[in-house]
């Protein structure tokens, strides 16, 4: 036999193979959804930490910056799903503090992908169709007047919904969350006449919730992290003391449906005891 027929060959069998593969993994997927679907208990606040963007790239030979731009693009992907499935509140963690230690033309690149991402979700149909109500969390203030510009008008144009909430926590830290919160409170009494003293007698965790970047909805009840590690790094930590935790080996570009079905039907495997 010669070299042409054979290379036809395997190429034909490299073919078959992944396409039954993509219809086994496409079968699972669409019993990962019925069984999701059909248990019925969904998280009411969702958190993602979207980690790994530069991993990615480097493992694909790819520029750290193509790691992000296709992160923002599985952000995208991710909210579809999450609005076919119902999920009430999401809050999606695209940029830390920390994070302003890296390097100037990596943070640029961030910065204008969140630019653009703002300006596409602020005419996005899938946005208004679905009445999703967009805030940007976290501190801003350092941020280029376009970034801003941005931001502003997507909050803007979704402020009055009453649909989905979606939070983009940017420039976010959990630390620096809370110190905002009670220097929130502080400034509320201070200026009620109150003394310090009298905050200090009174003072409860209820009073430092009430001044949360995301105080008007549900605290997390279910937060996913890719890229295999295992931590908070700082999200949401007032909120997060009674969270589910699911942690997902695969890079957020890699992020597929069927490991965010699995990480929910983990979720509603679980029993919540809040300390009981």
């Amino acid at each position: 036999m010669s070299g042409k027929p054979v290379h036809t060959a395997l190429r034909t069998l490299q073919r078959t193979r992944s396409a039954v593969r993509g219809a086994l993994l496409w079968g699972y997927e669409q019993r990962l959804v019925r069984d999701v679907r059909g248990h019925g208990k969904m998280p009411q606040h969702l958190g993602l930490i979207l980690d790994g963007n530069r991993r990615f790239a480097r493992a694909a030979g790819m520029q750290r910056e193509m790691g992000h731009s296709f992160g923002a693009e599985k952000a995208h992907e991710v909210l579809q799903w999450c609005l076919e499935l119902g999920i009430p509140a999401v809050t999606i963690w695209v940029l830390s503090t920390d994070n302003s230690s890296r390097d100037p033309g990596e943070l640029a690149h961030i910065l204008k992908l969140l630019e653009q991402e703002a300006r596409n979700l602020a005419t996005d149909p899938r946005i208004h169709a679905n009445h999703v109500r967009v805030r940007a969390i976290g501190q801003h203030e350092k941020f280029p007047p376009n970034v801003l510009a941005a931001l502003n008008e997507l909050e803007q144009k979704t402020a009055h919904y009453t649909g989905m909430r979606l939070n983009i926590a940017v420039g976010y830290g959990g630390r620096e969350e809370i110190v905002d919160a009670v220097k929130a409170h502080l400034n509320a009494q201070a200026s009620s006449g109150r003394t310090l003293a009298d905050v200090i007698a009174t003072l409860k965790p209820e009073d430092v919730s009430a001044h949360l970047y995301s105080a008007d909805i549900p605290d997390p009840d279910f937060i996913i992290r890719t890229s295999g590690e295992i931590r908070l790094s700082g999200f949401m930590l007032w909120q997060s003391v009674y969270s589910e935790y699911y942690f997902c080996d695969v890079y957020w570009p890699g992020f597929r449906r069927v490991d965010f079905l699995r990480a929910l039907r983990e979720f509603q495997g679980r029993e919540r005891r809040f300390g009981r």
